[in-house]
C-alpha cells in the first residue's frame, strides 16, 4: 500500500489502477502538483478573539437552528446572512429580533453574493449550504482571512478535499466540518471510555447513516423540502456512501485517526435499488418510480487503518427500517453500541450486556466533561437532542479562547473522502482504493485529541427558561 503519498503520487497511481472507470469524471480531480505540508493545522490555535463575528451563508433546512444556536451565545455576533431566497434571510433576521440582536446585513443579490459576505470585518463564515457549494465557499471564506465552518460532507471529491487542505495550511484558518454527531451524548461517553482504556486495545468500529428520506427526496407537486430538490440530484448520478460522516467522525475520534493513526484503503459494495421506486408506487408519487438511475439501497463500505483496526460504515436513505448510526467500538477488554438499543459489554462483567443498573453507574462514571458542564442547557437549547448546540458552543468557545479545534481540515478531508472513494470502488468491482494522507506524514507525530471540557464563564449563555424547539431537518 502506499503509506506516504503526495498528491500528485496518489492522483498518479489512481489514474493508472482506474483505467476505463473514467476516475477523473467520478471525483471531479484533475491532475496537479501538492507541495510539502506548509503548516501542520493538527493543534493549530488561532489568536483568541474578544468578540466571535459569524457571517451564515445557507437559511433553508439548517441555518436558521444555526441562528438560534449562535444567538444565544454572548460574545457572538451574527453580521452577515447570506441566501439565494430572502424569505430565508428574513426568518433568520426575525431570530435576530427575537434575542434582541441588531439586525445583519442581507446578501441576496443571487448565487455569487456569497463571495461579497465573505469580504465583510468577520472572523468565521458558517457555511449550510448544498454539498456542491461546500469547498468554494469554504476556499473563499479562508482566502479572505476568515475560518469556515462547513456542513457535511466538506467535499464530494479528492480535489475537493486537498483544496480546502492546502488552503487551510497556507491561510493558516481553520476549517471545521460541522459533525454534530461528534458531539452527541453517547459518542462523548465511549470516547472518554476508550481514552481511559475501558475497551482496551481497539480492533474494530462501525458507523452509519440509516435514515429513510424519502419522504424529502421525493416532493409532492411543487413542494420543494431540498431547494431544487439538490439532494436526489447526487442520488441519481453517483453510486456510493454519499453521507458517511456522521457515523465515521465519532469512531474515527476514538481510533485517533490523523492522530497516531490514519485510514489505509477502503473497498466498498451497494446492493441494488428497489426501496425508493417502491415507495413512489405506495404513494402514487410516480414520477418517481420510473428512474433511469439511482444508487443502491445499502453500501457497505469496510475501511482498514494503519494500526490494524477495520471500520465499516453503511448508508441507506432509502428503505422504511429504523433510523441508526449504528456507533459500535470494541476493544480487547469489551464494546459499546448506541444503536438499535444502547448497550456496553466488559470482560470484567462477564461478557453480556450489562445490567440497567450496572449502565447507570457506568454512564455515571464516565459521563464526558462537555456534557457534565453543558449538556442541560444544550438539552434546553435543543438541536438533535443537543448535540447541535454542544458543536456550536465549542466551536466558539476555541475560536474567542484562542484553543486548537477538535476537528480540523484533515479531519474534514479524511471523512469526506469516503464519499469519492466508495464510488470508485462499487464501479470497480469492489476493488481496494488507497485513502491519501492528508496530513503528508504528520499524522504518525500528531497528538490525539484530548478529553476536552469549558468554562462556561469565558462565553457566557442566555438564560434558556423552556426546551427550545427541535428542528425537524433530515440530518
Amino acid at each position: 500500500m502506499f503509506h506516504n503519498l503526495s498528491r500528485r503520487d496518489f492522483i498518479k497511481n489512481m489514474a493508472l489502477t482506474t483505467g476505463a472507470l473514467g476516475y477523473w469524471s467520478l471525483s471531479g480531480c484533475n491532475p496537479g502538483t501538492s507541495s510539502p505540508a506548509s503548516f501542520n493545522m493538527c493543534g493549530f490555535a488561532a489568536p483568541g478573539l474578544d468578540r466571535v463575528r459569524v457571517g451564515v451563508i445557507g437559511l433553508g433546512m439548517r441555518g436558521p437552528g444555526a441562528v438560534e444556536r449562535l444567538s444565544k451565545m454572548q460574545d457572538v455576533d451574527i453580521v452577515g446572512l447570506c441566501d439565494i431566497r430572502p424569505e430565508g434571510v428574513h426568518t433568520a433576521q426575525e431570530i435576530l429580533k427575537k434575542h434582541g440582536r441588531a439586525p445583519a446585513r442581507e446578501f441576496t443579490a443571487g448565487p455569487d453574493d456569497w463571495q461579497n459576505l465573505c469580504q465583510m470585518e468577520l472572523d468565521l463564515v458558517y457555511i449550510v449550504t448544498p454539498w456542491q457549494w461546500h469547498v468554494p465557499m469554504a476556499v473563499g471564506a479562508m482566502k479572505n482571512g476568515k475560518h469556515a465552518a462547513v456542513e457535511v460532507p466538506a467535499a464530494l471529491d479528492l480535489d475537493g478535499c486537498w483544496e480546502l487542505v492546502e488552503t487551510s495550511e497556507s491561510t493558516r484558518k481553520h476549517c471545521v466540518m460541522l459533525e454534530n454527531c461528534c458531539y452527541d451524548f453517547f459518542e462523548l461517553q465511549t470516547l472518554n471510555m476508550v481514552r481511559q482504556g475501558v475497551f482496551g486495545e481497539l480492533t474494530h468500529a462501525e458507523g452509519a447513516y440509516i435514515h429513510s428520506l424519502v419522504d424529502y427526496m421525493q416532493p409532492e407537486g411543487d413542494k420543494e423540502i431540498y431547494q431544487g430538490n439538490w439532494r436526489i440530484q447526487h442520488n441519481l448520478k453517483q453510486n456510493g456512501n454519499l453521507y458517511p460522516t456522521h457515523g465515521l467522525g465519532p469512531v474515527a475520534q476514538c481510533m485517533d485517526i490523523n492522530r497516531g493513526n490514519r485510514f489505509l484503503h477502503l473497498t466498498s459494495m451497494s446492493s441494488q435499488q428497489a426501496a425508493f421506486t417502491e415507495h413512489a408506487r405506495q404513494t402514487g408519487n410516480l414520477q418517481f418510480a420510473d428512474l433511469p438511475s439511482y444508487r443502491g439501497d445499502m453500501n457497505t463500505t469496510l475501511i482498514k487503518c494503519a494500526k490494524g483496526q477495520t471500520v465499516l460504515i453503511q448508508h441507506d436513505t432509502s428503505t422504511p427500517r429504523a433510523y441508526s448510526r449504528i456507533h459500535l467500538v470494541q476493544g480487547s477488554l469489551g464494546m459499546a453500541r448506541k444503536w438499535p438499543r444502547k448497550g456496553i459489554c466488559l470482560h470484567s462483567d462477564g461478557h453480556g450486556w450489562l445490567t440497567d443498573e450496572r449502565m447507570i453507574e457506568v454512564e455515571a462514571k464516565y459521563q464526558h466533561p462537555l456534557t457534565k458542564t453543558i449538556g442541560d442547557i444544550a438539552r434546553k437549547v435543543g438541536g438533535h437532542g443537543g448535540m447541535d448546540f454542544i458543536m456550536d458552543y465549542r466551536l466558539i468557545y476555541c475560536l474567542k479562547n484562542g484553543l486548537p479545534m477538535d476537528q480540523d481540515v484533515y479531519d474534514a478531508a479524511a471523512w469526506s473522502s469516503v464519499v469519492p472513494l466508495s464510488i470508485q470502488s462499487v464501479a470497480d468491482k469492489s476493488n481496494s482504493m488507497d485513502v491519501p494522507d492528508f496530513t503528508r506524514g504528520a499524522w504518525s507525530t500528531n497528538q490525539p485529541l484530548q478529553i476536552v471540557d469549558v468554562n462556561p464563564e469565558l462565553l457566557p449563555v442566555q438564560a434558556v427558561v423552556e426546551a427550545g424547539e427541535q428542528m425537524k431537518d433530515p440530518k
